[in-house]
């Protein structure tokens, strides 16, 4: 192995346990060994997000370590997001996320927006109690709108949501997910939305399946 493919495989280890500072110490000294950015996120970070979603999904690990390991991606993620702005690295796309109009959770929300930029996507959070017609405004450029609502009470404002992004002319521009404690899959399906995630890994999963993305090699 390596030194190159060594410190890959330590980084890997490294988000995976959610040991934020040895992987900010690991990628800079992969920067400082010229390992180009894309390969330092695509082989060393992204393949740890998705075994902790793996792991999660399995019921081996929790939303506390999904947490850490994820704020150990973000630690690496400040020296090597001005390298990857620089050589013109694209996310996979943009999904904007945001807890509809009436509700002020967001615990759950950026939890998945963590896991979807662990996963290589750009994410545009618009944050809580958010009126539909900002989610309209905020279609240019995403593929993916994601809803959140924690309430029974908020969640029809969903489908309120989608209908203002028809009624705008730019529902076919873009997928829907929603999810949230009482979300469940009949209600995504009744509501007319493309896709329904009970967590934040199967919020990874389906925004990949939903765009044709496959998931990244373990390392």
């Amino acid at each position: 192995m390596s030194d190159v493919e060594s410190l890959l495989d330590d980084l890997y280890n490294a988000v995976l346990d959610g040991q934020a500072p040895a992987a900010k110490k690991i990628v800079g000294q992969l920067i400082e060994q010229h390992v180009p950015a894309e390969t330092i996120l695509y082989d060393g970070m992204i393949p740890a997000m998705d075994e902790v979603g793996r792991l999660f999904e399995t019921g081996e690990v929790f939303v506390p370590e999904m947490l850490v390991s994820a704020n150990a991606m973000k630690a690496g993620m400040e020296l090597l997001q001005p390298l990857l702005e620089l050589s013109d690295v694209k996310p996979l796309a943009r999904i904007v996320l945001g807890t509809v109009q009436g509700d002020i959770h967001d615990i759950g929300k950026n939890l998945v927006g963590m896991m979807l930029k662990g996963a290589g996507f750009e994410v545009i959070d618009l944050g809580v109690n958010v009126p539909p017609a900002r989610f309209v405004s905020a279609v240019e450029g995403a593929s993916i709108i994601g809803l959140s609502a924690l309430l029974t009470t908020t969640m029809p404002n969903m489908k309120v949501t989608i209908d203002a992004l028809t009624a705008a002319g730019v529902r076919d521009r873009v997928k829907v997910i929603v999810g949230g404690a009482p979300v469940t899959e009949e209600f995504a399906l009744e509501i007319g939305a493309d896709g329904y995630a009970s967590n934040a890994n199967q919020a990874v999963t389906i925004s990949r399946a939903l765009l044709g993305i496959e998931p990244a090699l373990a390392a």
